[in-house]
């Protein structure tokens, strides 16, 4: 009997043990482990480093097997981590926490911060124009789920609670770069809100309400939570202590700079939907090089007012108060074009001072981001003398809370070089005065061979040995040197120690001279740490300073909008809206705020007039050719409100408008393939959630409804919203209705508050030429084939269209003489429809009769190329008699 062979035990190296154990607690992160002068990956890690960072792979010995390895130099950090972080992986760092030397055989080392899509710091990762929200989910009761939203990097700290949907519609707004769960929540998550962000799931028990409610109590130093109106809200809290659990979990533990909490109050805000977000454009294009609304607005200088306009952009108000407020402003700036030059010409000057003041706490703040920070405030000054004195209460309230922080400017002047270094590990950053002791080692340096000197002359003078020298090597540092002319003299004095003797001459050393080689030598260490430890303190006073400068940075924000606002407006030739309680809308030559801007040099946008109200002209049914401007008219509408009740002027040359509420959009088409969706459920999706969630201020806009799908069944389903909209028990929602189903004109004459508008062409011989020019009365064509041609279409496919779309309307309207009802209608367009299946089907044609039967006779199995050939003969012959 044969015994099995003892596997032999893998022998691991001490830095492999290290880092394995390491690797173990940062298991589904990406660890960068520092040796050297590299930071180094192995094994798995070091195959997907190289993939996404495209450094070298390689291998190394690790005991008695190999692993991989791919490392990149310590200095190139800030280059390589956003490339893992952007490709969605988390990041462990694990550094050397002390220097290396030959008495121990391994480095400590530790991870110093954990970089993950939605925790991180790094200005080589965060977009200075967007927020970086991490958020957690929670699924309470009744289909009502707790959402909390951290960006760590301003502090900014949100909190709601609401259904499916509008959850959905604030993580649209909010776009978070992370979202955390309860791993046992995993599933119905998935369900509700599909794969589109980046997600993670920690333990069930971090989601425990009385854990949760406790670290929020911890954070903000407090017993109860009812001064930030949150008190009532349990789903929101827990999802609120996950957040702070999971950020401090990546080694960011001292969180000193999030002193707020806030609810979302989703009630003061225009609603509206991820279709409508999405389908406005307001902040992204559904074209890789298109433009969004957010885009030509933002005339903003500073980091903080370009944050703050996307989400004014994404959330109008609804009180009429703000709104007025913030137009007064706009003119203000307008009326003081002095004023609004001095407030740009500050805000070029300040640096971010959101994330600034974010990482002090952190500790990942360096002395030349300090600098900027007293340079910022400094900038402030004349801002908050120039408000103060203006006659505008907003701007004179603005002025008031500014904080000019004198006693943090002072000290930060008094303790940094003007010109201070960005890292702290090679010193040049802490002035002068500051340390006597940094003072006197830095004179040591400067001036260490004068000190030298003096040694030198005054130990001459003593032994009278007049040559003396001053030398130095690396076996035992600073030495005199003793010419042999010396040698018998008798002059070496008893406290000087023979270190060498030469050919020519000896080397001694003596103790005052060790004593000044231990200063020089050790100075430039001794002076990088006393810098460090005083950058240390300068740091710790700042952290109380990180409430005013955080709301200097709100104001700052909200002052840079509407600056922004100012200049868009003398730009772009825009008004000030007239806001009311009311609920008409009334709209001169409105323009599109994007497309006007997007026009090829000479070309003019045409203006629009639109009147909407409740009473008279509560639904605009617009029909018109194709390319002629119909959803650019319904789409203005909506921007042009939403603009104003941003606070912002509008392009129009006037607008009388009352709030709306609620925007809804159903514009064009689209599908959703991975969830299983056709373009028709898709707009069917998007046309019920309208339906279902409409007010009397609401604002509607619908195009092309019912084209996804057959045109009898399309026609039915457009009448019937459209009936529906005008005779709702509770609301009259402002609808525009652009169609291409002309029967549609009919309703006019049905509802009093229907009104028929077309979208005016002018034809010359065969070319229509397109107004853009909304009229009022129906149109009866759509120039399809028109546009077709525009787009490049063959000539033969177009006459053919023209020919078969002929003998489709001599049909049809001898269909229609007969009907006389509009079910008849219907069943006469449902017959028509029947004849479009196929652009290729033939008209009934003699010739085609007479061909078919023809063919059909001819039995093809039977017959050789030679009499197929001449069958064909016969046919071209047959075409060419009947032609004749």
């Amino acid at each position: 009997m044969k015994l099995a062979k003892s596997k032999k035990k893998t022998k691991v190296t001490p830095l492999m043990a290290q880092y394995n154990d390491f690797k173990q607690k940062y298991a589904d992160a990406v660890l960068l482990f520092r040796v050297g002068d590299f930071y180094e990956t192995f094994g798995s890690d070091a195959v997907l480093a190289s993939k996404v960072l495209g450094i070298t792979l390689t291998a190394r010995n690790n005991g008695s097997s190999k692993i991989e390895l791919a490392g990149f130099p310590h200095h190139s950090l800030d280059t390589y981590l956003p490339k893992l972080v952007r490709a969605g992986y988390r990041v462990a760092v694990c550094d050397q926490l002390e220097k290396p030397s030959k008495q121990k055989k391994i480095v400590k080392r530790g991870v110093v911060e954990l970089v993950t899509p939605g925790i991180t710091t790094n200005d080589n990762i965060l977009d200075h124009k967007s927020n970086n929200f991490l958020a957690a989910l929670h699924i309470g009761r009744k289909d009502q789920l707790g959402l909390a939203l951290l960006d760590i990097s301003t502090a900014e700290f949100l909190v709601v609670e609401g259904n499916t949907a509008s959850i959905d519609k604030l993580l649209q707004n909010f776009q978070p770069a992370e979202i955390i769960y309860a791993k046992n929540q995993k599933k119905e998550l998935l369900e509700r809100f599909g794969e589109r962000y980046y997600t993670y799931g920690i333990e069930d028990w971090v989601f425990m309400p009385d854990y949760s409610r406790e670290k929020l109590l911890e954070q903000f130093e407090v017993s109860s939570l009812k001064g930030f109106g949150i008190e009532q809200l349990e789903m929101a809290q827990i999802a609120a202590g996950a957040i702070l659990h999971y950020v401090q979990t990546t080694e960011n533990k001292n969180l000193k700079h999030i002193v707020q909490i806030a609810r979302i109050p989703t009630d003061r805000y225009v609603w509206m939907d991820s279709f409508t977000i999405r389908n406005l454009e307001l902040v992204g294009s559904a074209y890789s090089s298109g433009v969004s609304l957010l885009d030509v607005m933002d005339k903003t200088i500073s980091p903080m007012g370009s944050r703050l306009l996307r989400k004014w952009v994404l959330m109008p108000r609804k009180d009429l108060t703000s709104i007025e407020s913030r137009h007064e402003v706009v003119q203000a700036f307008i009326d003081q074009p002095n004023l609004a030059l001095l407030i740009a010409d500050q805000l070029q000057q300040l640096g971010d001072l959101e994330r600034l003041v974010a990482k002090i706490p952190l500790g990942k703040i360096n002395p030349r981001e300090v600098r900027q920070l007293q340079r910022s405030i400094l900038a402030l000054g004349p801002i908050k003398e120039a408000l103060a004195q203006d006659k505008q209460p907003q701007l004179q309230s603005i002025a008031e809370r500014m904080q000019l922080c004198p006693l943090l400017c002072q000290r930060v002047d008094n303790w940094l070089k003007e010109e201070p270094a960005v890292k702290t590990d090679k010193g040049g950053f802490i002035g002068t005065g500051v340390s006597e002791e940094l003072d006197e080692l830095r004179d040591l340096i400067a001036n260490s061979r004068e000190h030298l000197e003096r040694i030198r002359v005054k130990e001459a003078k003593e032994t009278g040995i007049d040559k003396l020298k001053i030398g130095f090597n690396n076996v035992f540092g600073y030495y005199l040197e003793v010419t042999n002319r010396y040698k018998d003299k008798d002059l070496i004095p008893d406290h000087w120690v023979r270190k060498q003797t030469l050919t020519n001459s000896e080397r001694y050393i003596s103790e005052e001279l060790k004593q000044l080689e231990g200063k020089i030598l050790s100075a430039e260490e001794k002076i990088i740490a006393l810098e460090q430890k005083l950058f240390g303190e300068l740091v710790l006073f700042l952290n109380d300073y990180i409430r005013p400068v955080q709301t200097n940075a709100q104001l700052v924000a909200q002052l840079d909008c509407l600056h922004s606002y100012h200049v868009l407006a003398l730009e772009q030739n825009y008004c000030r809206p007239q806001m009311h309680e009311g609920l008409d809308i009334e709209i001169k030559a409105g323009r599109h705020p994007v497309i006007e801007q997007q026009l090829k040099a000479g070309e003019l946008y045409v203006p629009n007039d639109i009147f909407l109200d409740n009473e008279r002209q509560q639904i605009l049914m617009i029909t018109g050719p194709n390319m002629s401007g119909k959803s650019a008219l319904l789409r203005q509408t909506a921007l042009i409100s939403l603009m104003a009740q941003m606070g912002a002027f509008v392009p129009a040359d006037s607008a009388k408008l009352g709030l709306i509420d609620r925007i809804f959009t159903r514009v064009g088409a689209s599908d959703n393939i991975s969830s299983g969706e056709s373009t028709f459920m898709v707009e069917m999706n998007e046309t019920a959630s309208i339906l279902n969630n409409i007010s009397n201020r609401s604002l509607i806009l619908l195009d092309e409804i019912g084209r996804g799908t057959s045109t009898y069944d399309g026609i039915s389903i457009a009448w019937a919203i459209a009936e529906y909209l005008h005779n709702h028990p509770t609301a009259r929602p402002k609808t525009l209705f652009a169609t291409h189903y002309h029967e549609l004109n009919e309703l006019a004459q049905q509802f009093d508050r229907i009104k028929n508008f077309h979208v005016a062409t002018k034809e010359l011989g065969k070319k229509v030429i397109f107004l853009r020019k909304l009229k009022a009365g129906g149109s009866e064509h759509s120039f399809g084939i028109h546009v077709a041609k525009m787009a490049g279409m063959p000539p033969q496919l177009i006459l053919r269209a023209s020919e078969i779309l002929a003998q489709l309307e001599e049909q049809r309207s001898a269909q229609e003489e007969k009907a006389e009802s509009l079910g008849d209608k219907l069943k006469a367009v449902q017959n028509v429809q029947a004849m479009q299946l196929n652009i290729f089907d033939a008209a009934p044609d003699p010739r085609f009769e007479k061909m078919r039967d023809y063919v059909e006779a001819l039995d093809l199995n039977r017959m050789t190329p030679i009499e197929s050939m001449l069958k064909l003969l016969e046919i071209k012959k047959m075409l060419g008699e009947e032609d004749h």
